[in-house]
Order: C-alpha cells, then structure tokens, then sequence
C-alpha cells in the first residue's frame, strides 16, 4: 500500500504549517553566545545552528505523532496520539516487570519479549492501582481487532531511557491484561545504511517484536515504500521553503548576533 493522495496532502499540510509558524514567531531567546561566535567565527552559521535546533525542537516528537496518525488512519479501526492506556497495575506485576528488566540489564537471560508478557500476565493483577506516570501512549492505533501501543523516541537514547521504556512497556500489558503489542518506535535510524546496533539496547528490546526502527516502523504503518515516500514529502517541503529559511537565518545573523 502505497500513500494516497490526501494523507500525502495532509502531511505535506502539516510539515508546512508548521516552518510557517515557526517563520513567523522564531526569535533568538539567546542573543549572546560569546564563546560559540569566536570559536566559529561565523554568525551567520551560529544563527543556522540556532534556527535550526529551533526547528527541531518544535517538531520534535510530536511531528512523527501526527504524520503516524495520519498514516495510520485509512487502515486502522481507530487511532490516537496521547493516548491513556488506563486500566491498574498490581504490587506482583511490577515485581515482575522489575525482575525481567532487571535480568536483562545484568545479563543474566535473554530478551524474549513472547515469554515476559506471558510471566507479565500471569502475576496476579488482585489490588491494582492507578498509576499517574507512564499511562501515556504517544500513539495508539486498534487494526484488524488488535491493539497497538507506541512509544515514540530520539534516535539515540542512554540505558537508562532504554530500561525506562522496556518498563513502561509491560507495564502497558499489564495494564490492558492482554497480550497487546507494544513498541519502542525510533522514527529514522542514524547510522544508516549501517543497521541500529546501538550499543545501549542491545539485550533489552526485541528488535521487530518491540523495537522498530526507520523503514520497519514507517511500513509496519502504511505499508511498503510508505518510508521512502514520507522522505519525499519531507524533501518537497523542504525545497519549497529552502529560500525563506536561508533568509529567515540571515535575518537572525544580522539582528541578533552581529551584536
């Protein structure tokens, strides 16, 4: 399935509404970057490096949340961003989700992520409670009568993100007491064409059966080349404002670090 013409719309909507906002409302909140100008000594590039860091920040997580939304929407039963998993979680199910995380980080087994949700919901959930943190699932999507729940994250996470997110993970199982399936989404891979061999994840996630990464996740979505034809869109957008960006830069570099 390849993306039809409206989602490529609303995506290339999307990406431009945002560079519009951004255009319009970005102002320096940092003037002064003295040690960083003299090292470069370059303003105009300190502004680029400024504007664009801008740029990442607004679209941050968030952007790879609404186009998957928008990806997903033509295929799914349901889907949502920010979505509450709900349900509690019992004293003994987090015993065991603590151990099996816990196990894996000391090397002590191998990651088999079939075998932790069965040990996951076969702990008593008697006495569950509510949690406040970690119930929230940065996209959720209901397809062919199965659940999908995602955590979507930055490309290079420390161990300690990777053992929070194994975490949160069968917790959400727990949770929804089924086996729903459940993800570490990376939106793009930064060693490619080498493959994601990170040194942080490696025996802590299942890669393919809650860990995907770039292309895996973007087809697993919308189907095959849906990942090759989101870099067009991207690509398109970008050629479109090329122009205003370079310009938008010099205009900080003459405003604010000249100064």
């Amino acid at each position: 399935m390849a993306l039809s013409k409206s989602q490529k719309e609303r995506i290339a909507t999307l990406l431009e509404r945002k560079i519009e906002d951004k255009l319009h409302r970005y102002a320096r909140e940092t003037s002064s970057m003295p040690f960083l100008t003299r090292l470069i000594q370059d303003s105009e590039k300190v502004a680029a490096y400024s504007f664009i860091h801008s740029i990442a920040t607004t679209l941050g997580m968030s952007i790879y949340e609404d186009v998957s939304k928008i990806i997903a929407e033509e295929t799914a039963d349901e889907c949502f961003t920010k979505y509450d998993v709900g349900g509690v979680i019992s004293r003994e199910q987090k015993s065991v989700i603590d151990d099996i995380v816990k196990s894996l980080r000391n090397d002590e087994g191998k990651v088999n992520h079939a075998a932790e949700v069965k040990r996951v919901l076969s702990a008593s959930a008697k006495d569950g409670k509510a949690q406040k943190e970690g119930r929230i699932a940065d996209f959720y999507m209901k397809r062919g009568g199965k659940e999908y729940y995602f955590e979507i994250k930055t490309v290079k996470p420390n161990i300690d993100v990777f053992t929070k997110s194994k975490t949160k993970l069968l917790e959400w199982v727990a949770h929804r007491r089924s086996p729903i399936k459940v993800f570490l989404a990376f939106p793009y891979n930064p060693y490619h064409p080498q493959p994601y061999e990170r040194f942080t994840e490696q025996g802590v996630l299942e890669k393919g059966e809650e860990f995907l990464i770039g292309k895996e996740y973007w087809d697993f979505l919308g189907g095959e080349n849906t990942f090759e034809e989101l870099l067009t869109l991207f690509d398109d957008v970008g050629k479109k404002f090329k122009e205003r960006i370079k310009a938008k830069i010099q205009e900080v570099a003459r405003e604010k670090m000249s100064s």
